[in-house]
């Protein structure tokens, strides 16, 4: 296999691909630090805490979030550019003559920016959510599953906010309240404090996605994030995820329609970067693999969304409802995110499968891999 070919499949997003390969990876050593219901009163807690200061450190507030949209609204998540994750699709309306096709939500990125609008947040006001999704296209290993749970956010920007000192200064905030969530637990179930891991690291590092390429050249990107985490930093933010980089290829897809991954911001070492968004990851002791925790950005302008649409050969999108409402200023600039709720506590409390902390559907591969490795998901 090429370089090139491992860089280019790389991009494609989530999942381990194989059940031999999850069974390589899943620790043999595991014992897990909480019995179930003693986990869910800890999940409770950090989800308390995490939602109460959430809203605190961004001026937002708990809203409603659907779960279902109409297909033609284009408020639906495509997760990525090339259309291969496809919503679940249905009709519903009894007795109508023309029956509602509607969508299970795959997240609620553009969803949330109108409903800044149908809210009337002003700006430095936002919306929080407790998002439920449905990816049936996603491969379900140790941290990804076909049922999704995210807080999701938005929150009203300037034009003068759109920056990386501003996008860092959000950032901060959030990490600071994931850390928090994960010292209050700890003080409220000590076993989850155990010589076993390390603790929580306090501080986030930043890079840019070229500087981490600089660093490691030959290494598709999964790799590129593990040897990051495990030689420079354990929680980290990649900034600018979407845009090309000078190897050609971006550091992963990302769809063309929230996110501004094309705004030119820093320069270094005479190098031109790009984007305005990013993920948080960190180094999980217990899984000992590269764990995301959010993906978020400052959300493209009318301008940035043609041009990311045009380089994504979708713009025909421009002729539905979101698309337009943001061509004629019908939504407000904003920042947003959404924070994998499963992913979170997987990570504060120890656990080695999300399945653990979330109770959806496993393969029966799946299943048998786990068990004689103490792992026991919920259902």
């Amino acid at each position: 296999m090429s370089q090139t070919y491992d860089k280019k499949a790389d991009l494609a997003g989530p999942g381990v691909s194989t059940y031999e390969e999850v069974e390589k990876i899943l620790p043999n050593d595991y014992v897990p630090l909480l019995p179930p219901l003693e986990r869910m009163k800890a999940l409770f807690a950090v989800k308390e805490y995490i939602e109460k200061n959430l809203c605190k450190e961004l001026n937002l507030t708990m809203v409603q979030v659907p779960l279902i949209v109409e297909k033609e609204s284009g408020v639906n998540d495509y997760l990525d550019r090339d259309g291969s994750r496809t919503p679940i699709e249905f009709d519903c309306g009894l007795g109508l003559k023309k029956p509602i096709r509607a969508q299970i939500v795959q997240a609620a990125t553009k969803w949330k920016r109108m409903a800044l609008a149908q809210f009337g947040c002003k700006v430095g006001e936002g919306i929080c959510t407790d998002m439920r999704a449905v990816r049936k296209d996603y491969f379900m290993d140790h941290d990804h599953s076909c049922y999704v749970d995210q807080w999701d956010w938005e929150r009203v920007i300037t034009m003068e906010d759109r920056n990386l000192d501003f996008l860092k200064d959000i950032v901060k905030k959030i990490w600071k309240v994931i850390y928090n969530a994960g010292k209050l637990v700890q003080e409220m179930f000590p076993q989850l404090k155990t010589d076993k891991y390390p603790d929580f690291p306090e501080e986030l590092v930043f890079l840019h996605a070229e500087e981490i390429l600089d660093m490691y050249p030959d290494l598709p990107r999964k790799q590129r994030e593990t040897r990051v985490l495990q030689e420079v930093a354990p929680a980290i933010f990649i900034i600018g995820i979407g845009y090309p980089l000078k190897d050609g290829y971006p550091h992963e897809m990302r769809a063309a329609d929230y996110d501004d991954w094309i705004t030119p911001t820093i320069v270094k070492n005479g190098q031109q970067m790009h984007g305005l968004n990013g993920d948080i990851l960190v180094w999980n002791p217990v899984t000992r693999r590269r764990h995301e925790l959010t993906s978020m950005g400052i959300r493209v302008t009318k301008e940035t969304m043609v041009e990311q649409l045009k380089m994504s050969n979708q713009l025909h999108f421009l002729e539905l409802p979101y698309h337009q409402a943001i061509l004629n200023d019908k939504v407000p600039l904003s920042i947003g995110g959404g924070i994998g709720q499963s992913r979170t506590y997987m990570y504060l409390l120890r656990t080695a499968h999300l399945g653990e902390v979330s109770v959806t559907v496993w393969p029966k591969e799946l299943k048998e891999i786990c068990e004689p490795r103490n792992i026991h998901v919920l259902e």
